[in-house]
């Protein structure tokens, strides 16, 4: 006995959609959840970065007395921005270690 060959087509139609959504649909949906924590995770850390920065410049410029005055006043700005590059190179430094193969 023979099948319908429409409804053979039909079934190949929906067996490959199945398929498709298994493979690209679901994966895509359960990584949605881990985007979302980085990107808070990453919205919070820069924030958190960007205060501790405004601290450390504050601090620079009212706790130091007469140190930065006059010509000086633009050194607490190069000392926040030297802290935050150093951070950075830190950061990176670490993140290029882990990605090289362990030998």
């Amino acid at each position: 006995m023979a099948d319908d060959p429409q409804r053979t087509i039909r079934e190949l139609k929906d067996l490959v959609v199945a398929y498709a959504k298994q493979e690209t649909l679901d994966p895509l949906k359960s990584l949605g959840k881990y985007v979302g924590f980085g990107i808070a995770g990453a919205l919070l850390l820069g924030f958190g970065i960007f205060f501790l920065a405004m601290g450390l410049l504050r601090a620079l410029q009212t706790e130091t007395g007469r140190a930065f005055a006059n010509w000086r006043s633009f050194l607490p700005y190069l000392i926040v921005v030297a802290v935050l590059v150093g951070c950075a190179a830190t950061a990176f430094a670490f993140a290029r270690r882990r990605k090289q193969p362990q030998s």
